[in-house]
Parts: structure tokens; sequence; C-alpha cells
């Protein structure tokens, strides 16, 4: 069936079309213009004015909708990745926090699965952790931590080519083969969970690490030992021109003025969004999968209260965010949530952009900012126009 969206404002790599139409056929943008003349035989959207967007691509999501990737079950697969859909995350990295050798093994089944079906969401596993420094496990499962082991990394590697993402402590005993290992089978190696200083992120930037986990979150900026003073792993970051950082843009994880720095120093094309939602985003449920964890002041935090723990947001909120709060151009955010994640995960050539022939994953937001319409390819999930 042919659909065509009209009087809509559309963001393309171009800039934005306004007065265009987007024609999608099979699942595919069959055509980006600034015409929004009928085409005959087509379903027709008007839009009415509004924002049409790419789909936001999520590399860094634990669960939602009261389900948790790390069950490493179909139906919590399926949940979760279905939840984040209605709120504009048309694709998703599920990420197991650090975990058992058996659950990334149950996680990668499901996901190897759900990958092969027609028109998923899913794209790949992300695994986060469990080579990190135990000084910095924040949120993480203290008891999965431990240094990169080649006798337990390789075997999964080699076994599961659904994973397309594992993150790692630079400065742990043998990281810097571990980043080697994977960057040379086409997994991205990312910086997380550390106390790396400039010496180590160099050493680590030149071993294949070339993005940063949850960045300014679980590692040191600047900072004293007696009375020297010493970069920390987020100038040391900065300083790494080519390495590409991930925010959580709740205004909570990172505060505004702080996501308005990063997207200076970094811009765009080395920025992107994360929600790094726990199970209870965008759900009733008050749980997470780890029993430590509690939801208050709209986060999810270790109940001790010593450390942030994950978020409850979704991508509208990212986008929201960086708009309304840190003062970042429409554009700029949508293409830090669509298409420079997408770029990062190399899957940029069929998502993360509204261009011909790229998948039909389109997300339509009002000028509030609230999601009024979701297109996954090229079908409708979410549909609120009527509510104009």
């Amino acid at each position: 069936m042919l659909t065509q969206l009209i009087n809509a404002k559309i963001l393309t790599p171009q800039g934005w079309l306004k007065d265009g139409s987007v024609l999608i056929r099979d699942g595919k943008i069959l055509e980006v213009t600034n015409c929004d003349l009928a085409v005959i035989g087509a379903q027709l959207i008007d839009v009415k004015g509004m924002y049409v967007l790419p789909g936001g691509v999520e590399i860094h999501a634990h669960g939602g909708g009261g389900r948790d990737f790390m069950e490493g079950t179909e139906d919590a697969f399926r949940k979760a990745a279905a939840t984040h859909m209605q709120y504009g995350t048309t694709s998703i990295f599920p990420t197991l926090s650090s975990s058992t050798v058996p659950m990334i093994e149950a996680a990668a089944e499901t996901c190897t699965k759900l990958m092969a079906e027609p028109d998923s969401p899913i794209l790949g596993l992300h695994l986060e952790g469990h080579y990190f420094n135990m000084k910095m496990a924040g949120g993480q499962m203290p008891e999965n931590i431990k240094d990169p082991d080649p006798n337990e990394y390789i075997p999964i590697v080699e076994k599961w080519n659904c994973i397309k993402r594992w993150d790692a402590a630079p400065e742990l005993p043998g990281a810097l083969q571990f980043g080697k290992y994977i960057t040379g089978k086409g997994i991205l190696a990312s910086v997380g969970h550390t106390q790396a200083e400039y010496e180590d992120i160099h050493a680590a930037f030149e071993a294949g690490y070339s993005h940063a986990t949850h960045f300014y979150n679980a590692m040191p900026g600047f900072h004293k030992r007696r009375e020297y003073k010493y970069e920390g792993t987020v100038e040391s970051i900065y300083l790494m021109d080519d390495m590409t950082v991930e925010v959580v843009a709740d205004g909570i994880h990172v505060p505004p003025t702080i996501l308005r720095l990063v997207y200076r120093i970094k811009g765009v094309e080395r920025t992107c969004l994360i929600t790094d939602a726990l199970a209870c985003a965008a759900s009733d449920s008050k749980e997470a999968f780890d029993p430590r964890v509690i939801i208050e002041d709209g986060v999810c935090k270790l109940a001790d209260r010593s450390a942030l723990a994950g978020s409850v947001a979704t991508m509208d909120r990212l986008i929201r965010t960086m708009v309304q709060k840190a003062e970042i151009p429409l554009a700029d955010a949508v293409r830090m949530a669509s298409e420079t994640p997408a770029r990062i995960m190399g899957v940029s050539d069929r998502k993360g952009s509204l261009q011909k022939d790229k998948d039909a994953d389109i997300l339509v937001m009002d000028e509030e900012l609230n999601v009024r319409a979701v297109w996954a390819m090229g079908k409708l999930v979410v549909d609120k126009l009527a509510n104009n």
C-alpha cells in the first residue's frame, strides 16, 4: 500500500522542508519532497503542519514497560521494545547490565532469533559490562564485575554475531587486548564505569575504543590527589576528537547546562542521546531488575542514594529536554537521537534519516514535542493525529 504524509515540516539531512510530503511503500521511504500534491492511489495522511522526523535509534536501554532485557526471554524483549516504540524509538539495541555468561547466552539467543524476523526493531545486543572498575560500579551488580578474560569473551563473540557493542573500563588488566579483539570483529568498544585518566583513554582509543558510555556518569572529571591536579575521564574524552559520546538526556543524569556543553564541544556528529531506561520506564512498575534500585525524583537510584542507576526516560523526553531545557535547536536534538546513533552503530545505510530507499521509520511530534504518530518499517504503531 502507498501512504502519503502531507502538510508536514520534514527534517531531512539537508534541513527543514516546509509543507512537504513523504511517500511510503512496502516499509520503505519512496520519496521525500517539498510538493504535497496528492499522489493517485495513495492513502493521504494530513499531519497538519506538525514535525515529521526520523524515528529514534536507541543504543542504550535496559528495558521498559515493566520488563528487562536481562530476563533474556522473547516476551521481555518484545514488551520492552514495543513499549519504547510508543515514544518514538523505532530501532533499539537491547542492553544488558553486567551479567553472568549464562545470562548473556540467553539474551543473545533471544536477540538472534528476533533480529531475524522481518521488520524487527531489534538490531543487535549491547553488553554494558561486566569488565568494569569496581570502584565505579554505580548501579551495576558488583558480584558480576571482573577483569576482561579472553577465555570468556572470545567464545562468546565467536558464537554470537548479534553482539554489536561491548563496554569496558580501559584501565583494567587485559582491557586493551579486549578492545583490539572486539573491534577486530566489528563490535563497537565503549569506555564506561571507569577511573581512566588521559594516558588510559589515549591508549584505549589507539586500541579501538571509540565511544563513551553515558558520558559524565560513572567516570571522574577533573580532580586532585593531594596538592596536584589531574584530568579525568571526561576531559580526556573531550581531547579525543574522534571519540563519540552518548548522554542520558533526561535533565537529571546530566544537567541541562552540561548537555549544552557536550553539544558545543563534541557537536551533533559525535553526540547521541540515550535513555539508559530500566524496566520501570513507561510503566506502573516501581521495581527494577535489580532489587537495590528505587525510583525517586523521576530517576532510578540505588536505595542508599549513593549513585544513579538508570532512568525512566523515553525517547520523546530526551528530545524535549534537549530543546526546552538545554536550549538546543530541534533539528540538532533529533539528529542526535537518530542520525548520529545510527552512524555510530553502523546502520545509517537504512536507519536514522528520512531519505529515499531508507526504512520508513517516522516520528510525528507536535509543537510541544509530544508524540502524535509513529511508523516503524512503514507500519503505523502510534496514531494520535486525530487528537489535534
